[in-house]
């Protein structure tokens, strides 16, 4: 079993994905750039856990 996301970070990441989800890709790593650019504020850690669950919706979808 893996972790539980939040609402917080399940919404902000449908909202990026609305709004840039053609520039975001299957690897995690481009996926953590782009999110440090398009978010403002909070944590590394967060960040981090947006980009994870990005990726993770782009994977389902291909």
């Amino acid at each position: 079993m893996g972790r539980i996301k939040t609402t917080m970070i399940k919404r902000k990441t449908k909202e990026l994905l609305n709004l840039h989800g053609q520039k975001f890709t299957t690897d995690f790593e481009q996926n953590k750039t782009l999110t440090n650019q398009y978010t403002r504020g909070g944590s590394k850690k967060i960040r981090n856990i947006i980009a994870g669950y990005m990726t993770r919706l782009k994977k389902q979808e291909a």
